[in-house]
């Protein structure tokens, strides 16, 4: 018979399994009220958790909990598994010319200028994407876009959390979208590249929790989906989307906008976190005629971001 002590010990560990558990089920059912998608942007470090946990209870011989701990990590990688490897995207057409670009959050009080300018050049991009470039950078563009003459730059926003802009910076040439009159921090343009005109979006979305307002995100990706609707061609969608892809704001993404999310393993945020178990809510997103060849994270730039960097190239059948 089992003693007491011991009894109180399978509890406790049964019990620590609780809040994965609400994770793998926010994200499973795809409930969309916003405290269960809050809930469902954790699976990737709820599945670090849950992993070591488990071998926590099979090197400690409890059966129960290690059993249980194996279940909930299935219910955690078919949870995560949408966002790591999303569906969807064509085959890319044999011989066509490849486009790299970096895209960030560089935080808007950075002021590591010398990390920005070595994570930008280290990756060397054809079109780079920042949000959140605050006083620091803007203060000294030529160093940080140094070799990208082609620039496009919203205006300047103060915010309680650091003043910041988003911006396009393009080897190429660069025709501006004009701004619209919402909620959305984006900026927008049309790059002339090898590939042809590939329209740009540079996008920074609110917060889940604690609310601006509370339907800001939702807003927001409508606000997204009109841009790309207004637009022709190839689109390249980039930036902090504060959700992971397979979450509410990532659904709504792909039904209203009709983009593809790029892989979100390793993850982006925060950057002080090992990146295997980080959350991917920086995004690259691309409509059905692009095919992406390569993503990858860049090198740390002094944010609480990690850069992406990715690769594309024309899709083999045009939808």
């Amino acid at each position: 018979m089992i003693s007491p002590f011991k009894a109180a010990i399978h509890l406790v560990a049964l019990g620590l399994l609780t809040p994965p558990v609400a994770v793998a089920l926010s994200a499973l059912t795809r409930i969309g009220h916003r405290w269960t998608d809050l809930l469902a942007q954790f699976p990737a470090p709820a599945l670090a958790a849950t992993l070591a946990l488990t071998l926590a209870y099979a090197l400690l011989r409890l059966r129960p909990a290690m059993i249980a701990g194996l279940a909930v990590t299935v219910l955690l990688v078919l949870a995560v598994w949408p966002q790591w490897l999303p569906r969807g995207g064509a085959l890319p057409r044999e011989g066509a010319p490849a486009l790299t670009l970096y895209s960030a959050n560089l935080w808007a009080r950075n002021t590591e200028v010398e990390a920005i300018a070595r994570s930008i050049a280290e990756a060397d991009a054809d079109i780079i994407v920042l949000v959140e470039l605050g006083d620091a950078p803007s203060a000294q563009l030529e160093t940080v876009l140094a070799g990208y003459p082609h620039r496009v730059l919203n205006t300047r926003v103060d915010r309680p959390s650091g003043a910041a802009r988003a911006a396009i910076a393009s080897r190429y040439p660069l025709t501006v979208i004009a701004d619209r009159p919402d909620s959305l921090v984006s900026v927008a343009a049309t790059a002339q590249t090898p590939l042809g005109p590939i329209n740009i979006i540079g996008a920074h979305l609110t917060r889940p929790w604690p609310f601006q307002y509370q339907w800001g995100q939702i807003n927001q990706a409508t606000a997204l989906a009109a841009i790309r609707r207004d637009m022709t061609g190839p689109v390249i969608a980039a930036g902090d989307f504060n959700s992971v892809s397979s979450a509410r704001i990532g659904r709504q993404i792909q039904a209203e906008a009709g983009l593809i999310p790029a892989p979100g393993w390793p993850g982006t945020w925060p950057s002080a976190a090992p990146s295997a178990v980080g959350m991917t809510i920086d995004q690259v997103w691309r409509s059905p005629d692009l095919a992406l060849l390569e993503r990858k994270l860049g090198r740390k730039n002094g944010s609480d971001h990690r850069p992406v960097i990715t690769r594309f190239t024309l899709a083999a059948v045009a939808p």
